[in-house]
């Protein structure tokens, strides 16, 4: 049975259909996403896609690098690491070790993954919906979740190979630049904060067990599902979990998903890490590197993801530096002066304000040039908003390229991960058009001259002097 489940799997890899070939003829967006909270804490989202008997799963928990001791950055991404290192006995089932729990998760045909952003931790599992292939494979997850071996002999391996990551991204001039970038806007907030070799050094097997124990717990976490599964499955798979969590504290509930962020059994609610400060003036960092290129990221605090002026914010910044060859910036500085080969513009919102970035390359003797081109091009996008014709060929092509979005059952359940992580409405990807369509010219221009200052911006140059 398994060589037969194996050879499926594989087939649909080799066709293509995993990845989404089937899914040009649905109308994802018209798919309901439903949902129900467990006792606990645990909340599950979940949309039944027929189509392949496959499944999409993902478990976020409050478990984020905001979430890591000052003095020991990289304390959830240990974690995170080490879920795939070993598990203890449990019952009958024995206790695996690395290799083992790999060999496993290769004869299933299955994916295990994790991983950690400033907010969260993400759990992502991919399987065949046949029982024969996912019990087995969803019990495996659950030991690794909840049951991680934390073996100090491997933990001091990976020590080192998180320590050979980190000198080796510092010889590249984007990692460097990327580093002093959020330093300089996100200032003294938690998401401020990354690795360093020190704070590496200091993180004990101990830390991880305690982060672990703290952490990961049916506290406020999300589990979000795409696939091939009915209501009772789901159902089944979720409350196989919340019984398998150990929360450590009573759970709290939260009536203010939006700045207050999540609230946490016993813990610290988002709001409570200070809230993420405008900047006072402007500042230019320059960091000397033998590089081809200058590498420059501008920049200062933008939104978090409840902020009402998201949508004008989404639109404004395709026109301004999101669009690729149809934004300003990329008329400006690439089209007409040929400075950069790209430039672009993002907004980053969590579940509080990540930053506003504007990012290029150039020759180091243009950096100064382009630096102006780009001041130029924002402070008269933040004066003067868009013009018509702007926004309706943004409109039109976000509009067009939106089930681009929701394609596949990975596209469809990162949508599905980011309502349930921020408490968006079930019918949001169905009103996604909508929303952009209502957008107009004085809403980016208010949104913009209310929020960016151009004269406020942190500015980081990665590069050889001119």
């Amino acid at each position: 049975m398994q060589t037969t489940v194996n050879k499926l799997f594989k087939c649909f890899l080799n066709t293509g259909l995993v990845g989404g070939a089937l899914f040009a003829s649905l109308s994802w967006g018209a798919l309901p996403i439903e949902h129900v909270s467990l006792q606990g804490g645990l909340d599950v989202y979940w949309v039944n896609v027929q189509s392949l008997p496959m499944v999409d799963i993902q478990i976020d928990f409050d478990a984020g690098a905001r979430r890591d001791p000052p003095s020991k950055v990289g304390v959830a991404s240990g974690v995170a690491m080490m879920l795939n290192k070993g598990v203890l006995a449990q019952g009958k089932n024995p206790a695996l070790d690395e290799n083992a729990i790999g060999q496993a998760w290769a004869d299933w045909g299955a994916v295990f993954l994790a991983s950690t952003g400033d907010d969260r931790m993400s759990i992502y599992i991919r399987s065949l919906s046949q029982d024969a292939v996912l019990r087995p494979a969803m019990k495996m997850a659950f030991r690794q979740i909840t049951t991680p071996a934390f073996n100090a002999n491997i933990w001091t391996r990976e020590k080192t190979r998180l320590l050979s990551d980190l000198k080796e991204s510092l010889t590249q001039p984007a990692p460097v630049a990327a580093r002093a970038f959020k330093a300089a806007v996100m200032q003294d907030h938690p998401y401020a904060r990354a690795m360093s070799e020190d704070s590496i050094k200091r993180i004990q097997i101990s830390d991880l067990k305690a982060f672990h124990a703290k952490y990961l717990n049916a506290c406020q976490t999300k589990v979000s599902m795409v696939g091939a599964l009915s209501r009772e499955q789901v159902l089944a798979l979720a409350n196989d979990l919340a019984l398998q969590l150990k929360s450590t504290l009573p759970c709290e509930t939260s009536s203010s998903p939006g700045n207050s962020g999540i609230a946490q059994g016993g813990r610290t609610p988002a709001h409570s890490f200070g809230e993420v400060k405008s900047l006072t003036h402007a500042q230019r960092i320059n960091i000397p590197f033998n590089s081809a290129q200058s590498h420059v990221l501008m920049g200062q605090p933008g939104i978090d993801r409840a902020d009402p002026r998201y949508f004008p914010l989404t639109v404004g910044n395709y026109i301004l530096g999101g669009g690729g060859f149809v934004s300003r910036l990329t008329e400006q500085v690439r089209e007409k002066r040929g400075l950069s080969y790209s430039v672009y513009s993002y907004f980053s919102p969590a579940l509080q304000a990540g930053p506003f970035t504007i990012g290029l390359q150039t020759r180091g003797d243009q950096t100064e040039e382009a630096l102006k081109v780009v001041q130029n091009v924002l402070e008269e996008f933040v004066s003067e908003g868009p013009t018509a014709l702007e926004l309706q060929a943004a409109k039109d092509n976000l509009v067009g390229g939106f089930a681009l979005r929701i394609d596949s059952n990975k596209k469809l359940l990162d949508n599905v991960a980011n309502i349930a992580w921020y408490h968006l409405p079930l019918d949001y990807l169905q009103t996604w058009t909508q929303e952009v369509q209502k957008v107009t010219v004085q809403d980016i221009h208010q949104a913009f001259k209310g929020l960016i200052d151009p004269k406020k911006m942190a500015t980081v140059v990665v590069g050889v002097k001119p």
